[in-house]
């Protein structure tokens, strides 16, 4: 069976982060807030959008 190099890779890097924590999900997540509040990190934040709504023909 054929697997994309990307997903891949991408899934090899999540294993290596997840078993820096030990997979627990409390700590990762903990990691997660630590480095998204870096002054180097840019968060961006976009309005909400709203619905379009299609007319019933």
């Amino acid at each position: 069976m054929w697997q994309d190099p990307i997903v891949k890779e991408t899934r090899e890097l999540r294993e290596e982060y997840a078993e820096k924590f030990n997979h627990d999900p409390d700590s990762i997540f903990d990691d997660i807030l630590k480095r998204q509040s870096q002054p180097d990190k840019k968060l961006v934040s976009l309005p909400p959008r709203k619905p379009q709504v299609t007319p019933k023909a």
